[in-house]
């Protein structure tokens, strides 16, 4: 267990993998004969860094497939990554016996373990060993085994004030992976993870809040639970809360790891619609919980933030709670023209109909609240947040912004849910 645990984003692992990383890269290029350093070498380092710039170009340039510029540094890596692939033909012809062999192969899997390390340490996506290799430790339940509903359920606000844990209570929370149909909006999501706390599975339930969390773009439900988290952050505030804490459903926004539907119901997606109809009705028809949506929140990560600060603007009496972590400014596919061509029929004014930034400038929002949260080393973010941060208090919502450590990853958005957990909590009806 302790194996797994590991972790690859602090401590000596990291600085461990690099080291021996940057020993094998110079073994792969190092050769006693002459040929492979003047010819095989400089060719594997050509091709590397075409394949790498052609990357670079084809994805930042011309296909646009992410909305923000993916980071320099990942590139880099990627490319000294391909380069010790590119080296191990060569570096096993110029061996002369099989140990030397053997450690070229070694050493190619550590270039190629350092590169995706590096990458790794970018968005702190898989924090530990057993999130990189898939391993959970979390207990996961069928959606027959939470449909049921229990008589005279326990309700109140604050909940807490009127919950006593039973003594039989799990001491830990469960996950349910289950689809969520786009029965009204038509919209082809892939499987919600969904968090029940250690409260939900008591004789005599209580009525839980809800909170919707949405991944990034690139990215998937699943990202929640390894570099958000999101487990072990809930498990915590259900430890020292008697088994309370919002059910959490994380649903898909995206419908594909690298799509970007823009969270408004287009020729790319009715994703506005699936997230608006869709999602609430599944969970109030499946899961015994608080229906009323002033308990009720939506939140999400980068292109997840995005998304629920447009749901909180556009459907303020479902999301009147939201927590937006490192969200856009508006919703992008990288420009404007491209945006409204692609989404929006050319047409300026109907992006602005749906934009939150354009709707807090002629609406007020007096019954809604949310947090920002951004990293304190990603300025571009700090900048989108701040102007949302501002327009939201002139359209009369009672927001909050707050910087945790971090850049634009898993480092920031782990801490930011974290952070205002309470603050959600108290808002939800949880505690006082």
């Amino acid at each position: 267990m302790a194996f797994v645990d590991t972790s690859l984003v602090s401590g000596p692992v990291p600085i461990v993998v690099t080291v021996v990383g940057v020993l094998g890269l110079v073994w792969l290029v190092l050769a006693r004969r002459r040929r492979h350093l003047t010819r095989a070498v400089p060719v594997a380092v050509g091709v590397a860094a075409v394949l790498t710039v052609a990357a670079w170009f084809g994805i930042e340039k011309i296909w646009r497939v992410f909305p923000d510029p993916v980071e320099t540094s990942v590139y880099v890596w990627v490319g000294l990554g391909v380069l010790g692939l590119f080296l191990l033909v060569p570096r096993m012809l110029a061996a002369t016996r099989w140990w030397t062999r053997v450690v070229t192969v070694i050493a190619t899997v550590a270039v190629v373990a350092t590169s995706a390390l590096q990458v790794n340490l970018v968005f702190d996506a898989y924090p530990t060993v057993g999130t990189a290799l898939g391993i959970s430790s979390v207990q996961e339940v069928d959606v027959d085994d939470v449909t049921g509903r229990t008589a005279d359920p326990i309700t109140g606000t604050p909940l807490a004030s009127v919950w006593t844990a039973p003594a039989d209570m799990p001491t830990g929370g469960r996950i349910l992976d289950t689809p969520i149909p786009g029965t009204e909006s038509g919209f082809s999501a892939r499987n919600a993870k969904v968090y029940l706390p250690p409260a939900y599975f008591t004789a005599r339930r209580p009525l839980l809040p809800v909170l919707v969390l949405l991944a990034g773009q690139p990215g998937a439900p699943d990202d929640w639970l390894t570099g958000g988290r999101l487990v072990q952050t809930m498990d915590a505030y259900a430890a020292d809360h008697a088994g309370l804490a919002p059910v959490v459903v994380v649903a898909d926004a995206t419908g594909s790891t690298i799509a970007n539907p823009l969270c408004v119901d287009s020729p790319l997606g009715n994703v506005a619609s699936y997230l608006a109809k869709d999602v609430p009705a599944w969970v109030n028809a499946t899961l015994q919980v608080d229906t009323d949506p002033a308990h009720w929140a939506i939140g999400g990560l980068s292109y997840g933030g995005t998304c629920a600060m447009q749901m909180t603007t556009n459907y303020p009496q479902l999301y009147p709670t939201f927590l937006v972590l490192s969200g856009q400014l508006e919703p992008t596919l990288g420009d404007k023209q491209r945006t409204l061509d692609a989404a929006f029929g050319g047409s300026e004014a109907a992006f602005e109909a749906v934009n939150p930034m354009n709707l807090m400038a002629t609406r007020q929002y007096p019954t809604s609240a949310g947090a920002f949260v951004v990293g304190a080393s990603d300025p571009d973010y700090q900048n989108s947040a701040k102007q949302l941060l501002a327009a939201a208090q002139k359209a009369g919502m009672d927001v909050r912004y707050a910087e945790v450590p971090g850049g634009h990853s898993y480092e920031t958005w782990s801490a930011g849910l974290k952070l205002e957990l309470d603050w959600l909590c108290t808002r939800l009806g949880l505690t006082s």
